[in-house]
């Protein structure tokens, strides 16, 4: 048997077997009576001669309060403070659906090579789901017609210096300091951005990237691909240690990205600061959440083609034009890729539930 198989329970004579054919979801009341859940199944209502109510299994998440149709409805004025609806707050950088085109855009390739995307350390830098950063690249190449290639480096394997993108992501504070150890061994990494590779690191992966970084109660050497610094705090040793952040975040970035609002969650304890006189500016200036937590209010550091940002999400689904602009640091102008209008929607939806503009 197997180490993580469970042991087979067996089977008790005397213990009733459920009746199995009779569904089990939705609840009662998980639903109003007028109103049921596409393809769901009606539950037959307990006869008078049941021995035993039926029981139901924990339920791990609350039902939807909202049906689906209406999540993108204006709220009710009397669910609103004072019987008005808050002001809409537009996206900047959003076209009307209405002017979407369907028609697929025209494809041409600008390299004849496939483009590789290294994932670095997945299992040490991947707690929030930052992998999926490298699915979104790889994927809005395919769509216009490019190769592409995921390439995944474990820990403890050496890493390629001959890949086009390579993306860190987030961690614990013990990953962190084994992802660092291991990438400061070869240095491939700022090898491969000597010759013009592109970087994207978030969280645990921004604070590796720079000079040093706090874990473990010591201060460890980052890769220093970029000139910044972290610790838990900058403030005088007897103050005390501010609370880890948490929530949403919204940013909006330098002008000279020419991207619109970024959106994103952070979640990590971390502050960090640029050091005096380094190159590059801080990827966008925080609209809601902490970021780097320092008095100039900004998330990020931006150094030629190193991107460092706290902003999980992935940040790269949320934000597919941030993608775009990774991938145009390696191809160039691309042919712009229509996207389905849900994708505006929900963008549309969280940039009002924020109240950013």
């Amino acid at each position: 048997m197997s180490l993580f198989e469970p042991e087979p329970r067996p089977h008790r004579r005397d213990e009733e077997r459920p009746d199995v054919t009779q569904p089990l979801y939705p609840p009662p009341g998980a639903y109003p009576a007028d109103e049921q859940p596409p393809g769901s199944l009606v539950r037959r209502a307990p006869q008078p001669d049941d021995s035993q109510p039926l029981q139901y299994p924990p339920q791990r998440y609350a039902p939807p309060q909202i049906p689906e149709r209406e999540l993108f409805m204006p709220a009710s004025p009397r669910a609103v403070p004072g019987g008005r609806l808050p002001e809409r707050v537009p996206d900047p950088y959003e076209r009307a659906l209405g002017e979407r085109r369907t028609e697929r855009a025209e494809m041409r390739a600008t390299r004849e090579s496939t483009t590789r995307i290294a994932l670095i350390y997945p299992e040490l830098l991947g707690t929030y789901g930052d992998g999926g950063n490298a699915t979104v690249l790889t994927q809005r190449l395919r769509w216009r017609g490019l190769a592409a290639e995921t390439v995944s480096v474990p820990a403890g394997e050496p890493v390629p210096t001959g890949c086009d993108i390579y993306l860190l992501g987030g961690g614990e504070d013990e990953p962190q300091t084994l992802a660092a150890e291991g990438l400061r061994r070869n240095n491939a990494i700022g090898r491969a951005v000597a010759g013009g590779a592109v970087v994207l690191a978030v969280c645990a992966g921004y604070q590796v990237i720079g000079e040093s970084f706090p874990a473990g109660g010591r201060i460890h050497e980052g890769l220093a691909l970029i000139g910044v610094e972290t610790r838990r705090s900058f403030d005088p040793p007897d103050a005390q240690l501010p609370p880890r952040v948490v929530g949403d975040i919204a940013i909006d970035p330098d002008p000279s990205l020419g991207l619109p609002t970024i959106l994103g969650y952070e979640n990590h304890g971390g502050r960090t600061r640029a050091l005096p006189g380094v190159r590059g500016f801080p990827f966008g200036r925080v609209l809601r959440g902490v970021g780097n937590g320092v008095p100039e209010g900004t998330d990020g550091h931006v150094d030629g083609r190193v991107i460092g940002t706290y902003l999980h999400g992935p940040v790269l689904a949320q934000n597919p034009a941030l993608a775009d602009l990774l991938l145009t640091m390696v191809h160039g102008s691309l042919p712009r890729l229509p996207g389905p209008p849900e994708v505006d929607a929900l963008r549309t939806a969280r940039l009002r539930a924020l109240q950013v503009r």
